[in-house]
């Protein structure tokens, strides 16, 4: 918690100068503005509970702990963008759909200890101790603006309304009057360039304090996503291995088999037809040539020569250029990383340009390779029809899984009608030297 407090402190949320002010100004108008979804929302939530042991509460349920998660992830994409706070959220597993899924949604919310109760016991809160933290600028402006306003009318409306404050000076002469004007001109710069920005600042540190989950959470979903990750790991494996050995039972394994009957069959008939066991050996020389090339082709499955031995640079660049597609690479490596991210990461682009190829209906691509803030990321962009969804194929699936493995991500924007952006990051520390050609 200490680093996170440090991280608070040191950014600087809507930027420095007028701009900076301003532009945190507006951001706190949007915050007290989600805070008053919050009481709505908060207000349908208890409608829900009270209804939670009936049928129609468990219909209910889905559609509401979505709104709610949705409502919880924009502010907590809000305080990682505009205060650098990343505020993480361990939601646990739930049945795809049915009646199930709302029987393991309503147990979560019985349960203290997860972040769907964490989420609803927050929307409760915020609609008051949020709503009033990305208030405080907005009424220290107004403020000031009754501040000049008493200043103008000062003089005036106490002979009509009997008396006229402002904050505690009463406002009744010329003297009084201009004091109420230089007090409130002095709260507007204050609302935007100090109020603004700390409120921004006590928000993010609010939304924290309710909805990051405990230490032991987070160590607990850590050792899951291993045990899934690992599990995943040793299937990829096995399948590699099952893929391996039908390779060679089909291809090598028959063709040299052949060849081994194509010269016991040369042998017998060494001695009485010359002729036929010169042609019985241009048969076995042709069966060793396809032998020695499907074995190259199956090592070369396994792992690119040209990855092992020039580097993921060059290897990208190799895809690139037998793609289909007119494809256009800037990259930008300073050295290499480990062997299992390169081979992860090139698998991951080769199956992607692979289902640009196929499925897209692209005529260009763009690759953009680099390495960034200790993570080796990869972008793939397509000129395509777009519609690209992981869960609606393997391909993709498989990609997530084999980044997942290194706790890589892969992020894809696929509007219909294009165009296609698929991002990869895996985390690594470059330590090879750099073999690539440039």
């Amino acid at each position: 918690m200490k680093s996170t407090r440090q991280h608070i402190d040191a950014a600087a949320p809507g930027g420095s100068g007028a701009a900076g002010g301003l532009k945190a100004f507006r951001r706190s108008l949007t915050l007290w503005f989600l805070a008053h979804r919050a009481m709505w929302l908060s207000l349908w939530l208890g409608i829900v509970w009270s209804a939670l042991r009936g049928p129609v509460g468990l219909k209910l349920l889905p559609g509401t702990v979505r709104m709610v998660r949705a409502l919880a992830d924009r502010e907590r994409a809000y305080a990682a963008r505009w205060s650098g706070v990343d505020i993480p959220a361990v939601y646990p597993e739930l049945p795809a759909s049915g009646a199930e899924r709302a029987k393991a949604l309503r147990s979560q919310l019985l349960d203290r200890g997860n972040q769907v109760r964490r989420d609803w016991r927050w929307v409760h809160l915020h609609a008051f101790v949020g709503g009033a933290i990305a208030l405080g600028p907005l009424a220290l402006a107004l403020t000031g603006v009754w501040g000049l306003w008493t200043a103008a009318m000062g003089t005036e409306l106490p002979a009509e309304w009997g008396s006229l404050w402002f904050l505690f000076i009463p406002v009744g002469d010329p003297a009084t009057a201009a004091l109420a004007g230089v007090l409130g001109a002095a709260f507007l710069p204050l609302s935007v360039f100090w109020a603004a920005p700390l409120s921004l600042r006590l928000h993010a540190r609010y939304l924290n304090l309710l909805l990051a989950p405990s230490e032991s959470e987070l160590l607990a979903a850590r050792v899951e996503h291993l045990k899934s990750t690992r599990s995943d790991a040793v299937d990829s494996q096995m399948s590699e291995i099952r893929r391996i050995e039908r390779d060679l039972h089909d291809g090598a394994q028959a063709r040299l088999v052949a060849m081994g009957m194509t010269l016991n069959a040369a042998e017998h008939l060494l001695e009485t037809n010359p002729d036929a066991v010169r042609e019985l050996l241009v048969e076995a020389r042709q069966s060793s040539t396809a032998a020695l090339k499907e074995l190259r082709d199956l090592v070369k499955g396994i792992h690119p020569p040209i990855l092992a031995d020039r580097g993921l640079a060059d290897a990208v660049r190799s895809l690139a250029m037998i793609c289909p597609l007119r494809t256009e690479v800037v990259i930008d490596l300073p050295s290499r990383p480990e062997p299992p991210v390169e081979s992860a990461m090139y698998f991951a682009m080769s199956e992607i340009l692979t289902n640009a190829a196929k499925h897209s209906g692209a005529e260009r691509c763009w690759i953009d390779l680099r390495y960034e803030a200790g993570a080796l990321r990869a972008s793939v962009v397509d000129d395509g029809q777009g519609g690209a969804d992981v869960s609606a194929g393997t391909g993709l699936r498989g990609v997530e899984r084999r980044l997942a493995h290194f706790d890589g991500v892969l992020a894809v924007s696929s509007p219909p009608g294009g165009p296609t952006q698929m991002t990869m990051e895996l985390p690594c520390e470059l330590s090879s030297p750099k073999t690539t050609s440039s």
